[in-house]
Order: C-alpha cells, then structure tokens, then sequence
C-alpha cells in the first residue's frame, strides 16, 4: 500500500524473489495510479487544430487501421493481448515484398565485409575493437544502464518494415501507436534468453480512440532518481506530425516493474530531463500536445517538494505530482542539452547557437549565457568534462553539424573553439570512459540520411567510424562499427568496461537477418583500447554495502591494490537521441595504500574519499572503477553515494 508520501513501501529485509512475490499484490503501473489520471479528459487536453508537421516525419496523421484479428488457438494459450500482438506483426511483415529479405541478408553480409577490411589494419591496443554482434528483441531508441548490471531497453512497436518508409508510429493513433520495452542482462550472454520483456502500463490515450495500449513513452526524457529508478516522462499521444504526452513513469529496477506517477501539467515530445544536486528532476522542452512547433516552455520538477525524494530500493514512486516552476525555458527546439554541473547550478544548451542558460533551480530563475559559436546544431552530443576531484565546471558541445567538425566547450562563462574531429555528423553519441578519455560512435549526415538522401540505408562508410579523444583533447579515428546508426543511436558503457552500441531502427530493420522473428533490434560491444593492453587488468573485490556521505573516507579490497593508481567514478548512462544528461566522471582522492616494498600487484586495501558534495556528484549510484598505471580499469562496481 501507499504510504501518506506516495512511496508503496517494502520491507528491506526481503530478499529479491520475494520482493517480487510481495508486489505481485500490488498491482503495478495504471491499477495504482488515481482512476482521474486514467480518464483522457484528466491525462492531456487535444489542441483543436494540429501545427505543421515535423520535417522528418513525412507524413500525416492515419488512424489506425483495424485491429488484427489474433488467432483462436494462439488467443486460447497467450491470452488475446499476445495474440493480436502476434497478428499485427505477422500482418507487418506480409508487407514486405518490396524490400525482401534477400536485400536485408546481402546488405548485412556486404557490412559485415566492409566492417573486417576497415578494422584489419587498426590494431586494438590503440584503436579497440568491435567484439560482438547479436540480435535483440528492441530497436533500443531508449537505453539505461541500471544498477542491477542489467541494460534497459525501450522503444516502439514497429508498424511498417520497408525501411525507405516511416517505421514507427509517431503519427499513428489508436493501438498501433504503442511502446515496448525489455531488460538485457549481460551476464546471460547475448542470445534470445538473455532478453526480458517488462511490459509497459496500459494507458488511454486522448487521441480520439481512447484505445488500451502499452504506454506510447517513445521519444520521452528520462534520468536517474537517487534510488536507482529511472523517472521516465513524455511520449507520443499520436498524430500531428508527433504531439507530446503528458505520461509520468519510473522504472524500478529491483523488481523490473514501470509505476505510474500522476500526469505533467502539459505534453512533452523530445524533452529533456536531469538530475539536480538535491536528487529531484527538472523536466524541460519537448513538443507540446497541440503537436510538433509548439515546444512548451513550461519546466517541471519531479517529485514536487511536497513530495521526499525516492532514495530507498523500497521508496517506489506511485502516484506523486510533479509541480511546475516559476521560470521558463523557451527553448525554440526540443531535446535540448541539460547538465548539472558543480556549482549547483542546471545548464540548458539549446540547439539554437541563442539559447544558452544558466537555470538555478532553487530560486526558480534563468540568466543568459553566451552564444555559442557556430549555428544551429541538429541532435548531436554534449559532454561533461572530467574535472579531477571535484564535479564538471565545463561542457563540451559536439556534433549537430555535418558541415562543422569542430568541438566547442563552456568553461567559466565563456565558450573556445576546441580540437576538431575528423569530420561533422550527426546523430552521434559521445560518452566517458573510465580513463576519462572520450569515445564518439554512431553517426549520420542527417536525420534517416547517411549521406545517400533521406530513407535510403546506404551509408558513407566514415559514419560507422568511432573517434576516440585522449587525456591531451586530441581526436583519432578508430574502427568502424557493423551497422551505420544515426537517428535514435544510442551507447553506454557496461560495468566490465566495454561499449554497448545499438539504436537507429531504419537501419536494424534494413538489414535484419530475419525480419519475420521478434528480434527486431542488434547490439553490438566495442572493447576500448584499454582492454588490449596485455596482462592482467586490475581487481576490485570488494566495496561498502552500504550509503557513502559526501567527502568521507572508505575502504575497498584489491587483490591487486599495490598496482592501483587511480580510482574513480563514472555515472551510469540513461540516453536518447544523443541527448545524455546523466554521464559524469570523479577522480576519488587515495588517502591509503598497502605497505611500502610490497610487490607490484600484491593485495589488501585501499583508502578513498568520497567527493566534497552533492553539487559535484548529484545523489545515486556509480561505478567505482580502480586503474593502473597504464589506464587499464578494473570491473566496475557499484556503490550508492549520498546519505540521508
């Protein structure tokens, strides 16, 4: 039951198995949500009349033609949910004669050709290398690294499979206009049983239809909550070249079960979402439920202040409001880039080279930025740059542009021109490693264009390259990646060090092995340079269990601790659409290492101190990597920083 904060409360001392056992009595998402905020009158208010559509939608509104009738024997075993499920994808696929499958086969081999003679002659001790390639069941337009060691993936139902068409749903209403959503867990390998469908709720939607579908939370903003949950909000309500919905959700991983929170003050399609030093999640931008033009400048704060902040595996937000804030954010585009950084203080990096503000999100204000240079950016990556000790006080502002290959960075109120790469993309996603270098992967010249005019899946080969940036900002390129992913790509980096790559449904769908199975998605691993460096990497074998305060000192056991020569923590990934608030590097001071004269590699423990401040590294979980002398990390581990 709900507790009068809206936490639904479990016992900390059941174990996991019967964590799930005790919820299963709780009914999950919509059943515990107000009945109000089920009603579309309640959920969003349609706008009377729809602006002009999105550029790269192409198309207009169509509704939903009728429902697949599932058959009776499948109905009778899966339930007539999973049964008509099965019938719209076979009736999905029955349309696919004009793209066959022996066109999606020869393109997979002829990338797969082009992958090995690229990468022959990059030896991965400098360059790294592309490990795995394997199928998923998700197009990955949504990717999470949870504190489980499991990746959350979520996106769409698919309603076209000719890839020169529009494949999702954004301008559908009724059933088809529906999200998915599973859990990959690393640790049983990359086959079909390493996958797990986690249903969304069931919502209405004011489309018109008011149909039961999965929660159309595709194209949403999302971050970490202090307890490990991913707080997910916005989505599609349909139609209208795309029109945000007002959907509130978290994810919990320690049960693997989406709760649904009381509806926003108003629609978001593309918003963007960060933590900030108190825990909280400020909310803005995104298309607004009148449709695609009419980004609301409204900023929202999830869970209100009336409201304690989720900080327990067993404080599961159901229910709670978030409220809005006094101050705006009129920003001209959606998906703009948001970052915390150490002085407390929120960073919203709009596309436009105009809209660059400072947010304090305590006294509810915005000031002025400077311009940044060059013109307006596409989706591209941004980066918080590893700053030691302390928190990010800097920004690097990356991609957008296909014409422009430089980097741009925002340090102490002032914007310089930094190290180019080899080239201008977009559609790229730029992330941390743990040696605090920068690895930039996927790519495109523009939205469903990879340099061969929009919708056709033939791509320039250096859009599949990767670019790795060094301690000294200098940029290299690397090895190129199995498929081109530009648009909705996404990257993060698992706890064993290695690169999780996935994303971009036009191209998964283009060259999918069989497009008649459920494994409609591909991931592929890059294993960094760090990883090819010979020998054994450095062992973490144990951290506290418990909750770390801010700048306090803390053991950890390594059975390789006299070889150690940093230690530190990288934040967890939530991304889409190049847009990844969450990212953060520290450095942790070593305040004690094992004995003098002991060998090189011998074991015992290492001390280390905690960070100043929640401003430096906002409330949550991290991974705690050690490394050695030659960068090589550690498996990471996670530990929970921030005491109540």
């Amino acid at each position: 039951m709900a507790d009068r904060c809206g936490f639904v409360r479990r016992s900390a001392a059941l174990c996991a198995g019967t964590v799930v056992a005790a919820l299963a009595s709780l009914t999950p998402a919509a059943s515990l949500t107000p009945a109000a905020s089920l009603t579309p009158a309640a959920t969003q208010t349609a706008a009377a009349q729809a602006p002009a559509a999105r550029p790269s939608s192409g198309a207009r509104t169509r509704t939903a033609p009728a429902p697949a009738v599932p058959d009776p024997g499948e109905a009778a075993v899966l339930g007539e949910a999973h049964a008509r499920a099965h019938a719209e994808r076979r009736r999905a696929t029955a349309g696919a004669e004009d793209y066959p499958q022996a066109k999606r086969s020869s393109g997979l081999a002829a990338l797969t050709l082009s992958q090995r003679r690229t990468n022959e002659a990059l030896p991965a001790a400098r360059f790294g290398r592309f490990a795995e390639f394997f199928p998923s069941p998700d197009f990955g337009v949504h990717t999470a690294l949870l504190p489980t060691g499991k990746v959350l993936l979520f996106s769409f139902e698919r309603v076209e499979v000719n890839p020169t068409k529009e494949t999702g749903p954004t301008d559908r209403i009724g059933r088809t206009n529906a999200g998915r959503a599973f859990l990959w867990d690393p640790a049983l390998g990359t086959g079909a049983r390493a996958f797990r469908k986690v249903e969304p709720p069931t919502v209405l939607m004011p489309d018109g239809l008011n149909a039961p579908r999965p929660a159309p939370f595709f194209c949403a903003g999302h971050a970490y909550l202090p307890n490990g949950m991913v707080g997910v909000f916005g989505g599609n309500t349909g139609g209208k070249g795309g029109s945000g919905a007002k959907l509130s959700f978290v994810f919990d991983p320690w049960t693997e079960t989406w709760f649904r929170n009381e509806d926003m003050s108003v629609g978001r399609w593309y918003p963007s979402v960060v933590t900030g030093a108190d825990g909280r999640q400020i909310i803005m931008s995104g298309q607004s439920e009148r449709g695609t033009g009419t980004p609301t400048p409204v900023v929202e704060r999830f869970p209100a202040l009336r409201h304690p902040v989720p900080w327990r595996p067993y404080d599961i937000p159901v229910g709670l409001a978030s409220e809005r804030l006094r101050v705006d954010a009129p920003f001209r585009n959606d998906y703009p880039h948001l970052f915390s950084l150490r002085d407390g203080m929120v960073y919203g990096l709009g596309r436009d080279a105009d809209q660059q503000w400072l947010f304090d999100p305590v006294e509810e204000t915005r000031s002025d930025l400077p311009r940044r240079p060059a013109d307006f950016r596409g989706y591209g990556s941004a980066v918080p740059l590893p700053a030691g000790l302390r928190g990010p006080d800097s920004v690097l502002v990356l991609g957008g542009d296909p014409r422009d290959p430089n980097t741009y960075r925002l340090s102490g109120g002032r914007w310089t021109t930094e190290e180019p790469r080899a080239f201008g993309r977009t559609q790229d996603d730029t992330l941390i490693l743990p040696d605090g270098t920068l690895l930039t992967v996927n790519g495109s010249l523009d939205t469903r264009d990879y340099g061969h005019g929009p919708f056709n899946p033939k791509a320039d080969l250096k859009y599949r390259q990767i670019e790795l940036r060094d301690a000294h900002g200098r940029w290299r390129l690397g090895p190129a990646q199995r498929l081109p992913r530009g648009y909705h790509s996404n990257a993060l980096v698992l706890p064993d060090g290695r690169v999780l790559v996935t994303g971009d449904e036009l191209q998964q769908i283009a060259n999918d092995p069989d497009i008649g199975d459920e494994m409609d998605g591909s991931i592929e691993l890059y294993e960094p340079p760090y990883l090819h460096q010979g020998g054994n990497r450095p062992a973490l074998d144990r951290v506290p269990a418990g909750e770390l305060g801010y700048g306090k000192d803390f053991e950890v056991a390594s059975s390789t601790a006299a070889a150690v020569t940093r230690a530190v923590l990288l934040a967890p990934t939530t991304v889409t659409h190049a847009v990844n608030t969450s990212q953060r590097h520290l450095e942790l001071a070593v305040t004690a290492r094992p004995l003098a004269g002991r060998a090189a590699g011998a074991g015992g423990t290492l001390g280390l101190r905690t960070p100043p401040s929640a401003a430096d590294a906002p409330p949550g979980y991290y991974l705690l990597f050690l490394l050695d002398g030659k960068g090589v990390p550690s498996t990471g581990k996670w530990v929970k920083l921030g005491a109540r």
